[in-house]
């Protein structure tokens, strides 16, 4: 019985696919020891605790704490460094403690007019106008609830600007409506 070709190459294909991690492309090669390489660089010099071997560093007191040291003396007799210890009280002085006050602002006592009915009527008159109107509103209504006088001011007037224009632009296009509407029923 022949071995035809195709035969030979799945017996290759099988052969090659068996994983030898010694042959792997992503395999570390035999002679790597689990350093880097020093890429033809000399690899820098190891770390000295000290500068003088057997002696500490210039400006070391193993006596005197790490931070900041007490201040120098100012020269009077009865005057020197005071220690002090982060929250710790000084003699003859007493804590006062402040209590924290929440400042909350309740209502308006007499509320800004929001014209929300107003802004309801004018989205049929003019929608763009009248939902934007009605937006104002809306902010007017939550600024006297909050208690912000002057934003409340400020979205009523605006509000009451903006349904006055789409009451006058509704009422426009109303009456071009009848006028077009008589001219037309003229004609004929």
């Amino acid at each position: 019985m022949s071995i035809s070709w195709l035969d030979q190459f799945v017996a290759q294909s099988r052969s090659c696919c068996i994983m030898d991690p010694s042959k792997s492309a992503s395999a570390p090669p035999m002679e790597y020891r689990g350093e880097k390489s020093s890429m033809g660089q000399m690899p820098p010099p190891a770390y000295q605790d000290t500068t003088y071997p057997g002696h500490p560093q210039p400006g070391y007191n193993p006596l005197q704490p790490q931070g900041y040291g007490p201040p120098p003396p100012y020269g009077g007799e009865g005057y020197g460094p005071h220690r002090y210890i982060m929250g710790q009280q000084h003699p003859g002085q007493p804590t006062i403690v402040q209590p924290t006050v929440y400042v909350a602002r309740g209502p308006l006592v007499n509320p800004v007019n929001d014209y929300l009915c107003y802004s309801i009527f004018t989205v049929f008159c003019c929608m763009p106008l009248g939902i934007a109107a009605l937006i104002f509103s809306i902010s007017t209504r939550e600024a006297n609830h909050a208690g912000d006088q002057m934003q409340a001011e400020r979205s009523s007037k605006t509000a009451r600007t903006l349904n006055h224009v789409a009451l006058g632009i509704g009422l426009g296009f109303f009456i071009l409506s009848i006028v077009f509407a008589g001219v037309l029923a003229s004609d004929f």
